[in-house]
């Protein structure tokens, strides 16, 4: 079959050929051999006018457009395959297969451990590869085709379909020795003189906190603007600034005797909900629904924990 001059049974030869950046390995994928899956790789450079694979020392590694195109592949194969009604069979106790994810640091901390621990149960074979959730992800086109699954802040205007992973709230933090603290805690008044370390995510991105203390008329002494939540903790340990971050990620670095301490805010409770998004057309595929399936039983978990 062709379409525009393509031969759409290439299709699906170079979304293996990309996704396993081998011919052997594509070859067995696919039950073709070598010569054939050689061929079909000599036809696609001749359509595409680029090596697509070219060879590093005993492996091959893709091109730049090759890495470029693979999510465009993957896209409408998925499309085909909801066009024409298949489904291609998954099985996660063999499959090899590598998810793509986007997310936080702060998403990483959270939700890696009982991640890796659900899959690892069920497909030991299967990989995760976790690409960083920049400033740029909100407005980028090619965001969900480029990931399996995004986790993300529910109601940041992500495109495509979204489900709530779990909750948090934001705390204060501080080092033990910060000398506004009283009985642990930290007044209004505290909290506007004491100087910042603030967490940022690009131009623009107004998180909850902001949004709290523009409410309350409070005008942060910003001391230190690191990217994320992460960094917090440790800038903070021996100074007199205070920073406002998820509480999950805050327990992890509290310890008993140890510097950072947990405050209270007093200003009230603020919620910060989270959640995975991902295209519509994900849900055709049977590793997608295996996946997210995984995803959802963390998302159990993680409201037992806080249960």
């Amino acid at each position: 079959m062709a379409l525009g001059g393509t031969d759409l049974n290439l299709l699906l030869p170079l979304k293996v050929l990309l996704e396993e950046g081998n011919v052997t390995r594509a070859g067995q994928r696919l039950e073709l051999s070598q010569p054939a899956m050689s061929a079909a790789l000599a036809r696609l450079r001749r359509r595409f006018d680029d090596e697509l694979l070219v060879r590093t020392g005993r492996d091959y590694e893709l091109t730049p457009f090759a890495r470029d195109l693979l999510p465009e592949v993957q896209h409408a194969v998925r499309l085909m395959g909801t066009a024409l009604q298949l489904e291609d069979e998954f099985d996660p106790a063999t499959s090899e297969r590598t998810f793509r994810l986007a997310m936080s640091d702060y998403a990483i901390a959270v939700v890696h451990e009982p991640l890796v621990r659900l899959v690892e149960a069920e497909a030991p074979g299967v990989r995760f590869s976790i690409g960083h959730l920049g400033p740029e992800s909100r407005t980028s086109d090619t965001l969900l085709l480029d990931n399996d699954a995004v986790i993300a802040p529910l109601g940041f205007g992500f495109p495509g379909l979204s489900r709530p992973l779990w909750r948090d709230r934001m705390v204060l933090i501080a080092d033990r020795g910060n000398p506004r603290l009283t009985d642990g805690a930290l007044s209004l008044e505290d909290v506007a003189e004491l100087p910042h370390a603030v967490g940022s995510f690009g131009p623009g991105v107004l998180t909850p906190v902001d949004r709290v203390f523009g409410d309350h008329g409070i005008e942060r002494r910003i001391a230190l603007q690191v990217f994320g939540f992460l960094p917090l903790p440790f800038v903070i340990e021996g100074t007199e600034m205070i920073g406002v971050l998820p509480e999950r990620l805050a327990r992890m670095h509290v310890r008993d005797g140890g510097a950072i301490v947990v405050v209270e805010p007093p200003f009230g409770q603020v919620v910060l909900p989270e959640g995975y998004w991902f295209a519509p057309d994900r849900l055709s595929d049977p590793a997608h629904h295996w996946l997210f399936a995984r995803l959802d039983a963390v998302g159990v978990e993680l409201a037992g924990a806080t249960a």
